[in-house]
C-alpha cells in the first residue's frame, strides 16, 4: 500500500491512540505514545495540518436517542454522468437522515447509511424523497438487525 503521507511508528501510535479515544488530553497521549508533550502536540497539529486527522466528533448511542431504525440504500441512477452523479451527492448532504454516503461501482450507483426514529419515518423518506428523486430509477433497502462490529474506519 502506497501512503499518501510520511508517517513513522510514532505517527501511527498517535492516530491509534486518538482514533480510540480522542478526548484524551496532550499529556496522556504523549505519554502513551512514549514521547514528550511538546513535539507529541507538534506532531498531532501536522497530523491535522496535512488532512491525515480529519476532524474529531463524539460517537452517539443512536437507540439512546429514539433513533432506533439503521438501514442502507442501494441507489441506482438512470444516468451516471459526471454532473448527474454530483447531482445526487449534492442531494444526499440535503437529507439528515441520510448519515454516510458513497459512490459505488457494480450494479448501484449509491450506497447510504440512513438512520431514523421508526420504520414510518424511514419509508416516508425512501418513498416520499429518495425514489421522487430527479435521475433515481432503483433502490434497493436493507434493514439492519443489530450491528456487530463498529470500530474506526481506519484499522491501525
Amino acid at each position: 500500500m502506497a501512503l499518501k503521507a510520511e508517517l513513522d511508528a510514532i505517527d501511527w501510535n498517535i492516530l491509534k491512540e486518538l482514533q480510540d479515544d480522542g478526548r484524551m488530553t496532550n499529556v496522556e497521549l504523549a505519554r502513551r505514545v512514549g514521547i514528550s508533550a511538546p513535539p507529541c502536540l507538534r506532531r498531532v497539529k501536522r497530523l491535522e495540518e496535512t488532512g491525515i486527522i480529519r476532524g474529531y466528533r463524539a460517537l452517539l448511542n443512536a437507540p439512546a436517542l429514539g433513533l432506533d431504525v439503521v438501514a442502507f440504500c442501494l441507489v441506482g441512477l438512470h444516468h451516471q454522468s459526471d454532473a448527474e452523479l454530483k447531482a445526487f451527492a449534492e442531494a444526499t448532504r440535503q437529507w439528515p437522515l441520510v448519515r454516510g454516503a458513497w459512490m459505488v461501482s457494480g450494479d448501484s450507483d449509491f450506497l447510504l447509511h440512513c438512520v431514523a426514529s421508526d420504520l414510518a419515518s424511514f419509508q416516508g423518506f425512501v418513498i416520499e424523497e429518495l425514489t421522487s428523486t430527479a435521475n433515481v430509477d432503483t433502490v434497493r433497502t436493507a434493514l439492519t438487525i443489530r450491528q456487530v462490529k463498529d470500530d474506526g474506519l481506519v484499522a491501525i
